[in-house]
């Protein structure tokens, strides 16, 4: 047990503080580097030259980058130490979007943002680490404190980067805003160097080869996925669901904005509900219903109403920090969550890596969204089926014991 939970148990301590700090600076940084871009995109393209294979390379790099980096994780970890890693991360974002605010090569800007999202992907599998470990009775708060932070600065990057710009004139400085917040993401990181966890250099069967035969491991990431990809269809192509069915494109896009500022409620929310409960089967299947209502709203009522079926989706996206509780609820040690958070979400994300193109594949060869939406309540039922299996109380450690 870290010292910060030893001392935790009868008070909380300032080094608990810190560490609580830490986290939410961290986290806010976790998505900073890839929705800062999207709404320069046009911007972006013009400036540095870029092709279509290039931008379309740039909405990728998230994906690829979350899969395979996030995927090395718990092995760097036992290398370097938990803490020392996450100040590392958080050192190569910054580093990985000051540069790439600074060039004028699409090149340059690609790798530096493969760098930056590199960071990115270590903190998104470190973070349920250090939440299991320094906060082990506190799992559910402090997986609100985490996700309410990621979704805070997901939305801050998205909303703020296009003022920026518009008042500088300049998308270098827009993007370079954003290395700036990694580097006070830092600060705290360097004092708790001296809180450094001790190495478990024994635990190496809790490494991924390990959870490739193991059926909650599957579950955990498949319902991570589905639940991504839920997410990758929505900020890809609800703008443009709502456009085709009449609305402004300054509507659609202020609908989008409230679908996004309704991820931080939302974020808050469901870890505290859920966190009270062992068992979390009957969350999965509320948000699974909220999602449900949502998209038959949104495909078969009056295109007028649509603003409440996104609400209901919006809910229904509470599914994301419930799957992040799901890597320490079923676990019992910080190691195994380490393994659990890499499989998990390496997988998930190249899972729904799939999704938003396979929506635009199929809008294109049908012209309508009949097929999308029915792609779409696929995905549904696996993200219910696999939810009601992880859901049920029980730990990846005796499902390995009893194999």
């Amino acid at each position: 047990m870290s010292v910060l939970a030893q001392e935790s148990r009868g008070r909380t301590t300032p080094l608990a503080w810190l560490l609580v700090l830490g986290i939410v600076l961290a986290a806010l940084n976790l998505r900073t580097g890839v929705t800062s871009v999207g709404p320069l995109l046009d911007q972006l393209a013009a400036g540095l030259g870029m092709s279509s294979v290039g931008t379309g390379l740039l909405t990728t790099l998230p994906v690829l980058a979350f899969a395979s980096v996030g995927a090395i994780t718990p092995t760097l970890a036992r290398r370097i130490g938990e803490h020392r890693l996450l100040l590392l991360a958080l050192v190569t974002l910054g580093a990985g979007l000051l540069v790439r605010s600074l060039v004028g090569s699409a090149p340059v800007f690609l790798l530096s943002s493969a760098v930056a999202l590199s960071g990115g992907a270590v903190g998104n599998v470190l973070i349920p680490t250090l939440i299991k470990r320094h906060f082990p009775a506190r799992t559910g708060i402090m997986t609100t404190v985490y996700t309410t932070a990621l979704a805070a600065g997901t939305m801050l990057a998205a909303a703020a980067t296009v003022p920026i710009e518009r008042a500088s004139g300049n998308w270098h400085i827009a993007l370079g805003v954003w290395a700036a917040l990694a580097a006070v993401a830092a600060i705290p990181w360097l004092a708790l160097l001296r809180s450094e966890p001790e190495r478990d250099t024994g635990s190496r069967d809790a490494g991924l080869r390990g959870l490739l035969k193991s059926k909650l491991a599957w579950m955990i990431a498949i319902y991570f996925g589905t639940q991504s990809m839920i997410a990758y269809i929505m900020f890809g192509w609800l703008a443009t669901i709502l456009t085709d069915s009449g609305y402004s494109t300054s509507e659609a896009g202020l609908i989008l904005g409230v679908f996004t500022a309704l991820n931080i409620p939302v974020s808050i929310a469901v870890p505290m509900i859920a966190s009270r409960f062992r068992d979390q089967r009957p969350t999965v299947v509320g948000l699974v219903v909220f999602y449900v209502i949502g998209f038959l709203g949104l495909w078969f009522a009056p295109p007028s109403t649509a603003m409440v079926w996104v609400v209901f989706i919006a809910v229904g996206m509470g599914s994301f920090p419930l799957a992040l509780m799901m890597l320490a609820l079923r676990t019992r040690t910080p190691e195994t969550t380490a393994a659990l958070s890499a499989f998990g979400q390496s997988a998930g994300y190249l899972i729904s890596g799939a999704g938003p193109l396979l929506v635009g594949v199929l809008r294109e060869a049908t012209g309508g969204w009949a097929v999308p939406y029915t792609l779409i309540f696929v995905v549904l039922v696996a993200q219910l089926l696999t939810g009601l299996y992880a859901g049920r109380e029980r730990y990846l450690e005796d499902e390995r014991m009893a194999g």
